[in-house]
């Protein structure tokens, strides 16, 4: 008896599966749709985007690493592009909108080779080519700065205002560059050869109703707390510091109990007892030697009165982040008994003070002698603001940090982009078979990076495109887009500097998610896993409705 005729279902019917070039074209599509969303954010010039989240809440910003993550995408494919985004924003903090903006550029570029019948396994050798090429190039352009050098602090500088040209801040792009830079240098001065700087040394503090430029850098440790007792001193010079996990509170018992009083006064010895209690522990204290209490916990209302009465200043409920960052800085151990405290615990400062901060009170620990932490005050009118000048100095910050740990730098304003698109045209012409295609259509890819500045500025980007190529073809290597002056000019005398490791990680992150979407010919989707189907996300022909 044949079966041939006769069916086997091995897939579950609510599975859906799209193959070869459809599967391909889906995924391109899905890509290439996150990558136009955020295109006009790019440049000096770029625009904003609103998102609203299914809470009602609102974020306004041109960042794309925060674009992109506020997006609520089912497509894997496009998923897999705001990963890239991800990346680049952890490992070097910035160039995250070009970054995705790149990886569409790439498989668009793709694409039309694929419509020629060129193989993907081809393109995707000729990509990698190109990307090793790519990464030579900014490595024979970049700059190489000294840190001994006096002009250092002028190129970071320069860097961090290149970082947030492009933000809400770029009008206070010189005030806020200068904190970066004074933030990276003060937490990097201990740092021993080639070791990273911790960036959790520099914690920033969101405090609206204050305008932007008020933003300041305080030499020391911020926290959002006030002083829990009106009667305990606001500021204390030679503080000695007890960081305290446990309450300084009677504790609870861990199972219900009941306590049957008949007599009153057995109810008042009762409560002389538990007041004994607060008193034993705030005599610990006391003989310590501490004049400052920092708990991550509660003090109770009675312990407060004879910590005041003491003359020690106390708060309460601090986050645990901050405790590690205090037992860091001022060397004090986290106690976890207070039976256990001894003097050899406590952590010193120069001085811990309650100050005003706008409406707000907030505690500033300065001074701390071991590592150095920089705290940023972070102003601005309305919560969305302040949320905006947040992201952009946290830019900012990653920048400059990159540039202090692998002093080398690039130019910007396209001037790096066209070339390596002129050097992967040159490297190209010596390559035989199909692959040559593939290190041509990478070159057109990184070539529309600074075609879409010119397009975001409301400038010609044809005539930019020749005048760029021109240049470079009279070996101008440091000429770009002048936003400002709305035409082709020198960036290296214009200042507009950039990190050369930021240029790799994109050329890297972007490169590497094209070649792996252009690998993938069979996706086998679950309706009931949120894959969102194989005609892309829901709304808009590559699902997405549209952003611009």
């Amino acid at each position: 008896m044949s079966n041939q005729n006769q069916q086997v279902i091995i897939l579950r019917e609510d599975t859906e599966r799209s193959r070869g070039r459809d599967a391909q074209r889906n995924n391109i599509m899905a890509a290439i749709v996150i990558s136009e969303a955020v295109k006009s954010a790019l440049g000096p010039k770029g625009m904003d985007k609103m998102m609203v989240d299914s809470f009602g809440d609102v974020t306004v910003t041109n960042d794309g690493a925060t674009i992109l993550k506020e997006m609520d995408v089912a497509h894997p494919a496009a998923k897999m592009v705001i990963q890239v985004s991800k990346t680049v924003d952890s490992e070097v903090g910035d160039g995250t909108t070009t970054a995705a903006i790149l990886t569409g550029n790439l498989l668009k570029e793709a694409e039309k080779l694929l419509d020629q019948n060129i193989h993907p396994t081809t393109i995707i050798s000729g990509y990698r080519k190109a990307t090793e090429r790519a990464l030579s190039v900014i490595g024979e352009v970049s700059e190489k700065v000294d840190p001994a050098d006096a002009l250092f602090r002028k190129t970071l500088m320069d860097v961090a205002m290149t970082t947030m040209s492009s933000k809400f801040v770029a009008n206070y792009s010189q005030e806020l560059a200068k904190l970066v830079v004074d933030a990276i240098l003060e937490v990097s001065k201990d740092r021993q050869g080639d070791e990273d700087i911790d960036m959790d040394n520099i914690p920033r503090q969101k405090q609206k109703g204050l305008p932007v430029s008020d933003t300041e850098l305080v030499h020391g440790i911020v926290l959002d707390k006030e002083i829990v007792h009106p009667g305990m001193p606001l500021k204390v010079e030679g503080a000695k510091i007890l960081l305290l996990e446990s309450p300084i509170e009677v504790t609870k018992t861990e199972f219900d109990a009941k306590i049957s009083i008949t007599d009153p006064m057995a109810m008042q010895s009762f409560l002389v007892e538990e007041e004994n209690m607060l008193k034993d522990m705030v005599k610990k204290i006391v003989e310590s030697g501490a004049n400052v209490v920092i708990a991550q916990k509660g003090i109770d209302d009675v312990a407060q009165h004879y910590l005041a009465k003491n003359g020690i200043m106390a708060v309460r409920r601090i986050k645990k982040s901050d405790i590690e960052r205090l037992h860091k800085a001022t060397g004090a151990q986290i106690v976890s008994k207070l039976q256990n405290l001894t003097a050899a615990d406590l952590g010193k400062a120069k001085s811990v003070a309650q100050k005003e901060v706008g409406e707000d009170k907030m505690l500033f620990i300065e001074g701390t002698p071991h590592t150095s932490v920089a705290t940023i005050i972070v102003r601005g009118g309305t919560n969305h603001i302040v949320d905006e000048v947040d992201r952009a100095l946290n830019d900012a910050l990653y920048v400059v940090r990159d540039v202090v740990i692998h002093p080398e730098i690039s130019y910007g304003g396209g001037a790096l982009a066209c070339e390596i698109s002129m050097n992967l045209r040159d490297f190209a012409s010596n390559l035989e078979g199909r692959e040559q295609y593939a290190v041509n259509a990478f070159a057109d890819a990184v070539e529309g990076l600074p075609t879409t500045l010119a397009e975001n500025a409301g400038l010609d980007p044809i005539d930019i495109l020749v005048a760029l190529r021109a240049a470079h073809a009279e070996g101008k290597a440091t000429y770009g887009v002048n936003i400002g002056k709305g035409k082709v000019g020198d960036m290296k005398s214009a200042r507009v500097v950039e990190s050369s490791l930021v240029n790799k990680q994109i050329v890297m992150s972007a490169a590497e998610a094209a070649q792996m979407i252009l690998k993938i010919d069979d996706v086998i989707s679950s309706k009931g896993g949120g894959g969102g189907g194989m005609g892309g996300m829901p709304g808009g022909p590559g699902g997405m409705d549209d952003e611009e």
